[in-house]
């Protein structure tokens, strides 16, 4: 491996200027820096992590708390996932995946530990039992999501209750006045879990608003879960023409059993889902829909975060806004 003091003399300075080139604790002038800098990538040094650490009191490390659970669409959490570890490279940061159920023992475990020098949480919830933690402490933080309270938090995430809204003004323009929700599997709601709870607030007030006839109904996983989910939807509401979907695992099962009930997408209802781009545009129809920007939220969570780091961040709520797609799914409503 080479070391500092090869580095130092590669570039003609003495192995302190190298350290303060690395740390930026002093003020190097700009040739001389330069000159580290290209001695540094030609000889391929790394500065040792754990000297590095013990120098800065910094870790250059970012804790990833990314619950997995089974009720959850794992690929939307892992492309933030992936997100938020590319844009911390660009940063200088390395990512600490943490992804057991731990809730507050994890904010714990790393504010506690010196194992990172910030957080960032997904999977929020309305009444997330970390909140209070992580309050408390003094380490930056960042949520990817947003909770019922946000007093003292920085959160980054889709606008979800406008996300709602936009789907249901969507389908109303159209024609459509009865129309179903497919949500989230049903521990998802227990949870209080924020992007469902704000969608469906979306989804209910604008309906209001515009005279809606509308009906949730959560739904598991799979073609089994579907089918008898349409199915009671239908007995409940056989006028039903409108379909907002907010569950991936839901997508292609809705739309094969529609076919085989004789009912065409989008002459004889229409469907908007709310998922990724990949989802909407390779399913069987290629479906109307609100994208997840789950690179943007990622990115700007580290962004974020960094900030905070350098003493430039306060707190503040960045909601994304939603965009939606018009594609094959969706049409004008069939004549009553």
């Amino acid at each position: 491996m080479v070391t500092l003091a090869e580095v130092a003399q590669h570039a003609g300075v003495s192995a302190s200027t190298v350290s303060y080139v690395l740390s930026g604790k002093r003020s190097i002038s700009v040739t001389t820096r330069q000159r580290v800098e290209r001695s540094i990538r030609e000889l391929g040094y790394h500065p040792n992590a754990g000297a590095r650490a013990l120098a800065s009191s910094r870790s250059n490390i970012i804790a990833l708390m990314v619950p997995l659970r089974t009720d959850m669409y794992v690929p939307v959490m892992m492309e933030i996932a992936i997100a938020v570890a590319t844009t911390a490279r660009t940063h200088g940061y390395d990512v600490l995946l943490l992804t057991g159920e731990e809730g507050p023992d994890a904010v714990r475990r790393v504010s506690g530990s010196g194992l990172a020098d910030g957080m960032i949480l997904m999977d929020v919830e309305l009444d997330d039992e970390r909140l209070p933690l992580l309050r408390e402490t003094d380490q930056p933080a960042v949520l990817i999501g947003l909770p019922a309270d946000t007093t003292g938090l920085t959160c980054v995430d889709l606008d979800f209750k406008a996300t709602g809204a936009l789907c249901v003004e969507h389908l109303a323009t159209l024609g459509h006045r009865d129309i179903a929700v497919i949500g989230e599997a049903p521990a998802v709601y227990e949870r209080h879990t924020g992007f469902a709870e704000r969608t469906l607030d979306g989804l209910r007030s604008r309906g209001r608003e515009l005279g809606l006839r509308l009906l949730h109904r959560p739904c598991g996983g799979g073609y089994d879960a579907m089918a008898v989910t349409l199915s009671r939807i239908l007995d409940e509401r056989p006028g039903t023409t409108g379909f907002v979907v907010q569950n991936e695992s839901a997508v292609e099962p809705l739309l094969a059993l529609l076919r085989q009930q004789g009912r065409a997408v989008p002459e004889d209802v229409s469907v908007v889902a709310i998922c990724p781009e990949q989802v909407a545009v390779q399913a069987s129809v290629r479906l109307t829909s609100v994208a997840i920007p789950a690179q943007e939220m990622g990115r700007h969570a580290v962004e974020q975060l960094v900030a905070k780091f350098d003493g430039r961040g306060g707190d503040e709520v960045v909601l994304l806004a939603p965009e939606l797609t018009v594609r094959a799914s969706s049409g004008p409503a069939p004549a009553q």
